[in-house]
């Protein structure tokens, strides 16, 4: 009998087939989908790197808080890129969230790429703007001009106290508000001032940092050049050890408009007279607080002047003065300069001077009758006032000896008939004779005789 056969179990066999097949089917849709993904990626990266749609530089504000989505859509909107959504995905993956794409103004190039747009949106390059607060400035202007500018935001709350801010010029970003520039310029100035007092010189007279400002206020309007701040510095600095007036004429402008800080108009003698606290020719030392905002040169030429001796200076006719020691130095050296600048070989003429003179500080061309010259950080002595051996004599002005016409003078400001003779071309400046000035009678005072 023949052994029956029997077949063998084809189950196992179906199984692993089914099996090869769905794993075949699943590498294949594997392999199929990286191919995509691949593909998507590389078209992704193509349009990440690729030139962008704009034409010309442009200029986009991020708002604070905005989220990657946010800032992408915005960007297509605006045409600065084609895709937001390769955009938010390209942040994504840099693992930036909406708090890394920093808020600010920002300054796309032409054609930039998303690559280009997030690396500056990430870096933070935002748009640097600048201002400028002058030398000699008072908070009141640096104020105005803070306010109208359209990039800053907000209000001033706050003017800050004259002399307090530190001029310069400024860097700041979209965004900053009016009062923290002002805040910042402050601070600036507090910094610089504490830096320059511990490098003071030994022995000042000034007793305070604050008066260290008040004292560099006035000699920042007294001179623009800056070689010269060290002088002026000296100058002011001997008359207060030796206890004489500073006469200093933008302190009585000071005292009339206080913060508006110009005067457009010419000095009157009612204003050389006023009773103001600033006003240097009727007060002792040192007025009550600065006229301006002085910058660092003028703070370091106060803390650290040279020492020359100088009581007096005078315009030189060439834009800056002559310095003198004495009385008599002085009086040489407004003669001097008159003549140069008046092209005169003599030294008497029938016109009013182009500058008058007194205690050293210069002022510009004399007005009509009744008024005073105006000026431009001088000093004028007040016509109703006796002049004093501390303010220097005026230059002689014509060889006529005269007497003023009694109507061009005050009633307050009349001398008696002099005495002593008047000067001429032959007897210039002599101590305790007079001058004709301006159809004045000017008396050019002794000299004090010295304490043993």
């Amino acid at each position: 009998m023949e052994p029956v056969k029997v077949p063998k179990p084809k189950t196992t066999r179906t199984r692993k087939s089914a099996f090869a097949r769905v794993l075949m089917s699943l590498f294949v849709f594997a392999m199929l989908s990286g191919i995509a993904a691949a593909g998507l990626a590389f078209y992704g990266y193509l349009q990440f790197t690729a030139e962008g749609p704009l034409a010309t530089k442009t200029v986009y504000v991020v708002s604070p808080g905005m989220k990657r989505a946010e800032v992408g859509a915005a960007l297509q909107d605006a045409g600065i890129v084609r895709s937001a959504s390769i955009f938010t995905a390209a942040a994504y993956v840099n693992g930036l969230r909406g708090g890394h794409l920093k808020a600010g103004e920002y300054e796309f190039p032409e054609h930039s790429s998303i690559d280009d747009v997030l690396g500056i949106i990430t870096s933070g390059r935002t748009i640097a703007y600048k201002i400028t607060i002058p030398e000699g400035w008072t908070s009141e202007m640096a104020a105005a001009r803070i306010a109208e500018n359209d990039v800053l935001t907000g209000d001033i709350t706050n003017v800050p106290a004259e002399g307090s801010i530190l001029p310069d010029t400024y860097v700041f970003r979209r965004g900053l508000t009016r009062q923290k520039m002002l805040d910042d310029m402050q601070a600036a100035q507090a910094k610089l001032l504490d830096t320059l007092w511990n490098a003071r010189a030994p022995g000042t007279v000034l007793k305070s940092k604050e008066e260290a400002v008040v004292l560099a206020s006035i000699v920042e309007k007294e001179t623009g050049i800056p070689e010269e701040r060290p002088l002026v510095a000296s100058v002011f600095l001997n008359r207060l050890k030796q206890g004489i007036r500073l006469q200093s004429d933008p302190t009585i402008i000071y005292g009339i408009v206080g913060g508006k800080g110009k005067l457009d108009r010419a000095l009157t003698k009612d204003d050389l007279a006023s009773d103001t606290p600033f006003n240097t020719y009727k007060i002792d030392g040192l007025p009550p607080g600065p006229i301006a905002n002085p910058g660092k040169a003028s703070i370091e030429a106060v803390l650290n002047p040279p020492d020359t001796g100088y009581l007096y200076f005078v315009a030189n006719g060439t834009g800056g003065h002559a310095f003198a020691k004495t009385l008599e130095e002085h009086n040489a050296n407004v003669v001097k300069w008159r003549a140069i600048e008046n092209g005169q070989a003599a030294l008497v003429t029938t016109e009013a001077p182009t500058e008058v003179v007194v205690d050293g500080m210069p002022t510009p061309p004399a007005p009509a009758k009744g008024t005073a010259p105006a000026t431009s950080g001088a000093a004028t002595a007040p016509a109703a006032e006796p002049v004093t051996p501390e303010v220097a004599a005026k230059p002689v002005t014509t060889a006529t000896a005269t007497a003023p016409d009694a109507a061009s003078q005050p009633a307050a400001a009349k001398p008696a008939a002099p005495a002593a003779p008047v000067a001429t071309a032959d007897a210039p400046l002599k101590p305790g004779s007079w001058i004709k000035l301006a159809d004045q009678l000017v008396p050019i005072p002794r000299q004090k005789p010295k304490k043993p």
